[in-house]
């Protein structure tokens, strides 16, 4: 008896391997997702503006760091003692409007340098509708908790979308005509605005991936909605505030994500760290035991023949000092 419904992912033609960088931008999906990428030790610049969740901020975000310009100053706001700018995350925060501005031109740094000499860039967008800022016609990745008024809300068209994809598009490819462009719809759900505009806002992100998908040659679609929406079709798939996938749901997307983007050399250098991450928070009864201290040796050795591409330095010296002499 067939329980769930599964689907077919193709193996992509360009796959991600420990040479270069990986840049994850967009909704909390793509943070999960670098994070994973992490882990594993890949090179990964993940989501350096924070959580941007509609395309428009964030197409705008990539934009001016590849041009090298910092975001508006009248953008900044002092709220409950932090300073934050309505084109980033809260996460982006400093105690003046000098510190802000100054980090987030740090990532404006970070992110051009990086795009520029990445293999891959992923974008996780979740969610069409946005809000504009009345006084300053503009509008914003977040709102920071400021009072409705100040603020109209409407939902992007593909048209708009498509134009400030392209607006990137061009500058991003001159800069490296190498770059592969993963797309996604984030699974989690933005119920706030209501569930029918919440399928009314992922159909329209969903029909925007594919047009950019079958018009540019370098950009793919990963399936992270479809696969939530229709193999994991179920609450107990969800964390407790049945909006967010579960670490369940995550590993399974992930692994989904592995066998479709990971050469297969690279699938099996990650069963090998995994392993090695696993060992490493492994609680010994006695830490000065023999059978202990053979461990942490056999340990020591797996991280030092991995590539040097794969960065155990902080294990290994932290191996090291548990090691008796």
């Amino acid at each position: 008896m067939q329980l769930r419904t599964n689907f077919d992912i193709p193996t992509y033609h360009t796959p991600i391997n420990y040479d270069k960088t990986i840049v994850t931008v967009g909704s909390c999906f793509s943070t999960v997702i670098g994070n994973k990428l992490l882990e594993r030790k890949f090179e990964v610049l993940n989501n350096p503006f924070g959580t941007i969740f509609n395309p428009l901020s964030l197409f705008t975000l990539l934009q001016n760091s590849i041009a090298g310009q910092n975001l508006p100053h009248e953008m900044v706001i002092d709220f409950q003692g932090r300073h934050l700018h309505y084109g980033c995350h809260s996460e982006i925060s400093a105690s003046s409007k000098t510190g802000l501005m100054n980090k987030i031109r740090k990532s404006i740094e970070k992110t051009a340098l990086a795009l520029s000499h990445a293999s891959h860039l992923t974008i996780t967008l979740g969610t069409t509708h946005v809000y504009d800022h009345l006084q300053l016609n503009q509008t914003v990745a977040n709102c920071h908790k400021q009072p409705a008024k100040l603020f109209k809300k409407r939902s992007l068209d593909i048209p708009e979308m498509r134009s400030a994809f392209e607006a990137l598009y061009a500058p991003l490819i001159t800069i490296n005509p190498n770059l592969n462009i993963i797309l996604t719809v984030s699974p989690v759900r933005h119920i706030k605005d209501g569930i029918p505009e919440n399928q009314y806002s992922k159909s329209l992100l969903r029909v925007f991936c594919h047009e950019l998908e079958t018009s540019f040659k370098n950009v793919s679609y990963f399936p992270s909605y479809e696969i939530m929406l229709d193999e994991l079709r179920d609450y107990r798939f969800y964390k407790e505030d049945m909006i967010h996938p579960s670490p369940q749901a995550e590993q399974y997307i992930w692994e989904k994500f592995s066998k479709s983007f990971l050469t297969n050399d690279t699938q099996k250098t990650i069963l090998k760290i995994e392993e090695i991450i696993r060992s490493l928070s492994h609680k010994p009864f006695n830490p000065s035991g023999e059978s202990h201290q053979a461990f942490l040796k056999k340990l020591l050795q797996k991280m030092e023949q991995m590539t040097p591409k794969i960065d155990f330095t902080s294990e290994v010296n932290f191996v090291k000092s548990q090691i008796l002499s």
